[in-house]
């Protein structure tokens, strides 16, 4: 079993080539976007159309509903089990995303995180949206200053994951990452999009504009009462919020959306970097990657 992993920044063009890509393997695709998974937020994160999936069967699309939780770890142990199901009936199989954590979990593995006790995660939650992320930020300084120093803590899902799971265990969170990359039953391939950075750039731009002509404003304003989770601590939705909270006009809020995304396919194109396994394309080069498929 071969695993074709299609990744690339936001607004790359990896949603048409995954389908002729899936067409030639005669495979389903295997989503990996952490917020396509969630329901009735289907124009601000790009999710394929149903006339897509009509004509390619996908997973992990709108399959949780938006207040419930998913994770990197969760993620993985679904998609292993997947592939196993699939190994049948499959000689490859294509995974595709820009989700970093969520393609880390799959090709190499994440840490054995042990399950937290759902008293402590209400209690957490709870002490979040009363109090904010300040006072929990200085709690996880105290209580695991390893991974205080190394994480991402204007994150609160990162901060508060690591306390649930100081609280629910006794020990530090970072007493669990070993980062050891664990062995896979099959072959992973990984092919990446890239573009020139203001091709890409301009790509965005035009993206956001075209999801505002689609409604994403009524699909924000839809999922407003729902803004405090994590699914919803999104670019797109999170700047729409300040404009119906009358704190941003909403040019400003749409020129925020495009500022930010831009700023979130930086992010990724730097973490892809450091992957010495990808094979790197332009998405124009098609005849070239189909060719890697046969």
């Amino acid at each position: 079993m071969t695993l074709y992993v299609l990744l690339g920044p936001t607004a790359v063009g990896k949603t048409e080539l995954a389908l002729q890509m899936a067409e030639m393997l005669g495979s389903p695709i295997l989503n990996c976007d952490s917020r396509q998974i969630y329901r009735g937020m289907e124009i601000g994160t790009a999710a394929p159309t149903q006339e897509q999936q009509t004509r390619i069967k996908h997973y992990f699309v709108g399959t949780h509903d938006i207040g419930s939780y998913y994770s990197a770890a969760q993620y993985e142990q679904d998609v292993l089990s997947l592939v196993s199901e699939l190994d049948g009936s499959h000689r490859s199989l294509l995974l595709t995303g820009g989700s970093m954590m969520y393609l880390d979990a799959v090709c190499n593995g994440i840490d054995d995180i042990p399950s937290v006790d759902a008293e402590v995660r209400e209690t957490l939650a709870k002490r979040l949206a009363d109090g904010g992320i300040d006072e929990m930020r200085n709690e996880l300084r105290l209580l695991d200053p390893d991974y205080y120093h190394t994480a991402d803590t204007r994150n609160p899902k990162r901060v508060v994951h690591a306390l649930e799971v100081c609280y629910t265990t006794g020990r530090p969170y970072s007493s669990f990452l070993t980062k050891e990359r664990k062995s896979r039953p099959f072959q992973i391939v990984k092919i990446g999009l890239k573009r020139e950075r203001q091709e890409l750039f301009d790509r965005i731009n035009k993206r956001v504009d075209a999801m505002m002509e689609s409604g994403l404003l009524d699909e924000a304003r839809r999922l407003y009462t729902f803004r405090q989770e994590n699914a919803l601590n999104t670019v797109g939705y999170k700047e729409l919020f300040h404009y119906f909270d009358g704190e941003w006009e909403l040019p400003y809020a749409v020129e925020k959306i495009k500022k930010n995304t831009r700023d979130y396919a930086k992010k990724q194109m730097t973490w892809f970097a450091h992957d010495t396994e990808i094979k790197w394309f332009h998405p124009d080069q098609r005849e070239e990657i189909f060719q890697m498929l046969k």
